[in-house]
């Protein structure tokens, strides 16, 4: 629009297909539904415990379901902090805490079966393993704490030579007092199944945990020799201050380079390790007594099956994937569900607190209400048009639209349903009918063929 004469005549235009939509508009009515005040929690982890404690300190009832016999996670695993806190403790507490707590309900060594409804709406069947009994829950929202576990390698002698063990076998035995036979050389491996092909990504706590295990083997047995074989250092943070201690007191870090990984072989009764130091460019050989590799996190296995319950996505990694990093974290993109914890990536404890904290704040968002009202733009089905053939069914990224099958006096009868709390008006389903089926409301066929006839 370079002249006033053509402003004029484009405002013209969109206020005359203004005023030919005004004309076959209807009113817009959103719906009110009742609100369950209570919060699933999947996963007894630190986070899922974390979250269900938050939960029933705000007042509100929470139903924790864990898989294992025991509540814990992969906390159970570690022992000490880098500035020496007891874990073991924390957990004991939390699970007490647990227990105790009159709006807590606690299913251990149970799973998830299923899980419908919509936000403030939700029905979930939690089998019990041990004696196959089944419970219907209803609750208002969800966050998902499934965690994570440790990945197992394959390769270092893992599993073959008992000299060589991982970074969290290492801790259960120093926690536990084993004896370690007052060894003269320990190595350490970082990036062992991380920052490869197959896991692209860094389990952040790797670095700190080879650092914090490694002062604890040189306060046990002050003359060994430490050798920390890294890419890449992370320490983040106030982290820094426990790398710094370690080199202080002679705990020796040798870099190597992705394309040379150290090879190790058995040496009698001990291992030998082999690397490319890419400062000196020569090999060094090393015998250890014993080597520790420091391996990194991976997804549960049951990610994917969660996800199609509940309509989440996954990340390339397989970790849950949330709505957005910046302005909605913690968030599904489908509202009433939240995550926090190792299922959304591999994190350190006090981060995992922390996120189980903010997602405990955004489920009170929604519990605190007295009632969930639905969007007034959303779809809407006309049935005799409809011909079932299920595409508005796998567009849409809500799961607010499916094909049922109800019994009519003419007969069996299939065609789309929307649920309106589901529906945020997006139109996926009414762009992609084949029938024109389906409408939005406010935005309709007719809405917009008026629009286009009078342009």
């Amino acid at each position: 629009m370079q002249t006033k004469e053509e402003a004029t005549e484009k405002s013209k235009d969109l206020v005359r297909m203004a005023v030919a939509k005004a004309r076959l508009l209807e009113p817009l009515e959103r719906l009110t539904f009742d609100l369950t005040k209570r919060g699933l929690v999947i996963g007894g982890g630190l986070a899922g415990l974390t979250a269900a404690l938050g939960l029933a300190e705000q007042g509100y009832e929470a139903v924790l379901v864990e898989r294992e016999k025991e509540l814990g996670g992969h906390l159970r695993h570690i022992h000490y902090t880098l500035s020496g806190d007891n874990v073991q403790e924390l957990l004991k507490s939390l699970v007490q805490q647990a227990k105790d707590n009159k709006n807590v309900t606690v299913y251990t060594n149970a799973e998830v079966t299923d899980i419908d409804g919509f936000i403030g709406n939700y029905k979930t069947k939690v089998k019990e393993k041990e004696n196959g009994k089944e419970h219907e829950i209803e609750h208002g929202i969800v966050i998902i704490a499934t965690g994570g576990k440790e990945h197992l390698p394959a390769e270092y002698l893992y599993g073959k030579n008992d000299k060589v063990m991982t970074q969290h076998e290492l801790e259960e035995k120093l926690a536990a007092d084993s004896d370690l036979e007052d060894p003269e050389n320990i190595i350490m491996i970082q990036c062992v199944g991380s920052r490869d092909d197959e896991h692209p990504y860094c389990s952040r706590y790797c670095c700190s945990q080879a650092v914090k295990n490694a002062l604890k083997v040189k306060e046990k047995y002050p003359k060994s020799s430490i050798y920390v074989l890294f890419r890449d250092i992370r320490t983040y943070g106030i982290k820094e201050i426990y790398y710094n201690e370690a080199r202080e007191k002679g705990i020796m870090f040798i870099r190597y380079d992705e394309d040379s990984k150290p090879k190790v072989t058995s040496n009698n009764a001990r291992v030998n390790v082999l690397l490319k130091d890419p400062i000196l460019k020569r090999d060094l050989s090393v015998d250890t007594d014993y080597l520790v590799l420091s391996t990194g996190m991976i997804p549960q296995g049951d990610n994917a099956e969660f996800g199609k319950m509940l309509k989440v996505p996954l990340n390339q990694d397989g970790f849950y994937l949330e709505a957005h990093m910046k302005l909605r974290p913690v968030d599904f993109a489908t509202d009433g569900v939240f995550m926090c914890g190792i299922c959304h990536s591999p994190k350190m404890i006090d981060e995992t607190i922390a996120q189980a904290n903010a997602a405990v704040s955004r489920a009170c968002t929604i519990l605190s209400k007295d009632e969930i009202k639905a969007e007034g733009t959303i779809a809407f089905v006309n049935i005799d048009k409809c011909a079932a053939c299920g595409t508005c069914e796998s567009v849409c990224p809500f799961s607010a639209v499916k094909v049922v099958e109800k019994q009519t006096k003419w007969g069996l009868d299939r065609y789309a349903e929307v649920t309106e709390a589901l529906c945020k008006g997006c139109g996926a389903c009414a762009s992609s009918c084949r029938m024109s089926a389906i409408d939005i409301k406010g935005f309709s066929n007719k809405d917009i063929m008026a629009m286009i006839d009078n342009f």
